[in-house]
């Protein structure tokens, strides 16, 4: 017969029973995933340092005056230094390829433009994708390009140069380079109105500029933050606007009063990070953007530069750039412009 055990005697412990598998991954899951919080919690939160906004073209033209402001409005609402590095050079595209290449960490940024995002990958093969390799933030603002002649052309509004223009065939015209806005500017005219006018191209807006001044060449479109001071001091005589609707406190027709519809030329400047960047840190950058926009320092900033303010969320800036790309590669094409 076996022992009957003392009533309160504890019973002698068998074997320790092995946790079943599927607790034993239930567990370990549970520990795994605490893992990422807690590096989390150890992170310094974004920004932490300097933060370099890439200008992709030479210091002093609009670009680099908004990029300028940009530049303030993030130090002022990220409470971090933001520096400005101009690295001008083919049409853009070498400060575009340098931010596309850059760690995806927000600390690097371009102030992309027209050119950047919505001409060059339609006229030439580039070393960067538009929409896969960055992470759009923000339109920042717009400005519109005028219509400017000579003084001394017999001209006083659009209608008055497409009929010179019919009258004198080979009229010239400059531009900042091919497959700027300002020759596909023309070359939209030139398609709208069947005149026939000659395409100069210069190595920047600025001579061109200044050659329509001296009667070297005849007219040009141009950003009306670059023509502004000339045409007050009478060097130049701006006839149209190629906006939608008249701006307000600029006295001029737009180029659809003048009898050429659906004609717009707007430079537009817009912030983007490295594709893969974390959307929180893109979402920072943006609402830090819409912020400081939306004070009057900034808005004054840009309005002396005949800049429209924008300040729009990523998403929009998506839309707006994949309609740039449509339309663009529509007049590239008729045109049959092709890359030097």
């Amino acid at each position: 017969m076996r022992p009957t055990p003392a009533p309160n005697a504890v019973p002698t412990p068998g074997p320790t029973r092995r946790t079943s598998q599927p607790l034993r991954r239930l567990l370990l899951g549970a520990a795994l995933a605490t893992v990422p919080a807690a590096a989390l919690a150890q992170a310094p939160a974004f920004p932490a340092k300097t933060i370099r906004l890439i200008a992709p073209f030479a210091p002093g033209g609009a670009l680099d005056l908004v990029a300028r402001v940009v530049g303030q409005v993030l130090t002022e609402q990220l409470g971090q230094p933001v520096i400005v590095d101009n690295r001008a050079g083919a049409a853009g595209a070498i400060g575009s390829e340098q931010v596309a290449r850059a760690a995806p960490d927000g600390y690097t940024l371009l102030l992309g433009a027209t050119t950047t995002h919505g001409i060059n990958p339609v006229l030439q093969k580039l070393s960067y994708d538009p929409l896969k390799d960055f992470a759009p933030v923000s339109l920042v603002a717009t400005i519109p390009h005028v219509l400017v002649v000579n003084p001394s052309l017999p001209v006083a509004s659009l209608p008055d140069l497409i009929k010179y223009a019919r009258a004198k065939p080979g009229l010239t015209y400059g531009s900042a380079g091919t497959g700027s806005p300002h020759h596909l500017a023309g070359e939209m005219l030139k398609i709208a109105t069947g005149i026939d006018i000659t395409h100069v191209p210069y190595k920047g807006s600025a001579p061109a500029m200044a050659d329509v001044m001296g009667g070297q060449v005849q007219f040009m479109s141009i950003e009306l933050t670059a023509a502004v001071s000339q045409i007050k001091a009478g060097k130049l005589r701006a006839i149209a606007i190629a906006t939608a609707k008249r701006v307000p406190g600029v006295d001029l027709p737009t180029v659809g009063e003048g009898g050429v519809p659906n004609f717009e030329v707007t430079a537009w400047y817009a912030v983007y990070a490295p594709a893969g960047t974390p959307r929180a840190t893109v979402d920072i950058l943006s609402k830090a953007i819409a912020r400081g926009l939306g004070s009057g320092e900034a808005r004054d900033k840009l309005a002396s530069l005949n800049a429209v303010t924008v300040g729009s969320t990523p998403e929009e800036l998506t839309t707006h750039m994949r309609a740039e790309l449509a339309r663009w590669s529509k007049v590239i094409k008729s045109a049959g412009v092709k890359a030097d």
